[in-house]
């Protein structure tokens, strides 16, 4: 899979109109919310894809998941081992090219690649309502968040789902924590996760103002078992809703400016054939 391709599931209908809703194409009105997905540190796109799939079922009937893989192939795990193409990196934090969740102090090589990447998807395959992110895919997420508050960049999620997530330990990335975040955002980590230890998944949930949490017994991993159906079918009605709410608010404002200007031009035409009538 090229760096620039995604893959996402099928396009969702739209929501029926009235005459004045069809009028305005741009203001597109869909019946799911869509997802950029980032992957984990040594996976790609399709590899996340699958690995979450019953994730994917539970919250289909109100998301549709785009996903992507980032431009930097890891390094072999094993030395003058081949690198394999499909275990992919958003950044190295590590002098050696390598990244590990825990290393702190370290470097961000390749990060500003990776972020013009996602950047680039956010408008060209778009739009998109949120985002979610696995290991340093949510590492990532919560780097993302950080500066669309500080909009110092041209993405601008409404919630995010983060799984396993940390605060990155590179120097660099440090001003992206200097705000809390107030978007809606679901924190889910294991209680024995041994890659990234629970402690820094709830640091990082602690940077969000509006948080839902799902932990889970396992490890590093991204849960979907049928205790954990419920709590993703609620984030994504909660945030379908706030979706339609919020196009239904804009709609409606735009069919008041179109009711005004033509009670506007009504007003003119009336004052028009006044004039005449007076010069008659």
């Amino acid at each position: 899979m090229t760096n620039n391709e995604s893959m996402s599931e099928p396009a969702s209908s739209s929501r029926p109109g009235s005459s004045k809703q069809q009028q305005q194409p741009n203001l597109e009105i869909t019946e799911k919310v869509r997802v950029l997905c980032l992957h984990g540190y040594r996976q790609d796109a399709d590899a996340f894809k699958s690995k979450i799939g019953s994730f994917r079922k539970f919250a289909s009937k109100y998301a549709d998941f785009v996903f992507i893989t980032a431009p930097h192939v890891a390094p072999p795990l094993e030395a003058n081992a081949e690198p394999v193409q499909e275990q992919r990196s958003w950044w190295a934090n590590k002098d050696d090219g390598t990244f590990k969740g825990t290393n702190k102090g370290g470097p961000a090589f390749g990060y500003q690649e990776s972020l013009r990447l996602v950047e680039d998807v956010w408008k060209t395959q778009g739009p998109f309502q949120g985002l979610l992110g696995f290991s340093q895919g949510a590492c990532f997420v919560g780097l993302i968040c950080g500066l669309a508050k500080k909009k110092l960049t041209s993405i601008r999620p409404e919630f995010a789902v983060l799984a396993s997530g940390f605060i990155s330990g590179s120097l660099v990335h440090m001003s992206a924590y200097e705000e809390r975040i107030s978007i809606p955002a679901l924190h889910v980590y294991g209680l024995t996760d041994e890659i990234i230890p629970k402690e820094m998944s709830q640091a990082l949930a602690n940077h969000f103002k509006n948080v839902d949490i799902l932990e889970h017994d396992g490890g590093h991993y991204f849960p979907a078992k049928a205790q954990q159906k419920q709590t993703y079918i609620n984030f994504f009605q909660d945030r379908l809703q706030e979706y339609l709410e919020q196009q239904e608010l804009q709609q409606s404002g735009n069919a008041s400016f179109v009711d005004s200007a033509d009670g506007e031009d009504e007003a003119n035409d009336a004052e028009v054939a006044a004039v005449m009538d007076d010069s008659d």
